[in-house]
């Protein structure tokens, strides 16, 4: 038997040595394997999360605009049904005063002296404002006799003031409507210009230029409004 030839229990040492260092670096292998599966694992868990959670902001942020959003237009909303009720509770208060002064129009004609100098004024007026030889003036049938005695004191007052005749008469042709609350309308003698000064007409023209006030005066001063007269 050769020196050289290893017993049987010298082969089986080192088949275990063998063995036991292929063992040995199969476990590391694997223990390496495991590791960078477990790196790896760890790299796709925070991506997914990562992305969930962007996914999961991005949906938060947009409901939260869609949210504010809702709320501003509801608060728009809101907002302009309170002012258009509170400019309509505004308005049915200014019309009330003016329904009310509409109805005592009439107390104005009640008083025959009052009257008088209230019609002479408002033929003046026309007087002035056409400046015409003749003119004709409509009135109530009522009131022809009281306006006649208008028209005189007017003609007077102007010829004093203007210094020139003029002519008026009643235009009897053409009465007022007897459910007119009084006043007269003053015609150029062709009747193609006229000035309407009845009660009802010079209530209209109140209401266009005094309503500004009467707001102020009531509810203060629009905090909106740029421009002044």
């Amino acid at each position: 038997m050769s020196q050289h030839a290893l017993s049987d229990q010298q082969v089986d040492n080192e088949l275990r040595k063998m063995t036991a260092f292929i063992k040995q670096e199969a476990m590391e292998k694997a223990r390496e394997i495991e590791i960078k599966a477990n790196e790896e694992f760890e790299i796709e868990k925070s991506k997914l999360v990562r992305q969930e959670t962007d996914s999961i902001d991005s949906q938060y942020e947009k409901k939260f605009k869609q949210a504010t959003m809702s709320q501003q237009i509801a608060r728009s909303t809101v907002a302009n049904k309170t002012r258009l009720k509170v400019l309509g509770a505004r308005q049915e208060l200014l019309d009330s005063i003016f329904q009310d002064a509409e109805k005592k129009l009439a107390d104005g004609a009640k008083d025959k002296g009052k009257y008088q100098k209230i019609l002479k004024g408002l033929v003046l007026e026309g007087f002035y404002a056409l400046n015409e030889p003749k003119m004709l003036i409509q009135a109530r049938k009522k009131d022809y006799d009281i306006v006649k005695k208008a028209i005189e004191e007017a003609t007077k007052e102007y010829k004093k003031e203007v210094g020139k005749d003029i002519e008026a008469t009643v235009d009897e042709a053409n009465p007022l409507p007897e459910e007119s609350t009084g006043g007269v309308v003053i015609a150029s003698g062709n009747g193609k210009i006229d000035i309407n000064n009845t009660f009802e007409t010079r209530l209209e023209l109140l209401k266009e230029s005094s309503a500004p006030a009467i707001r102020e005066a009531l509810f203060g001063k629009n905090p909106n409004r740029k421009f002044f007269d």
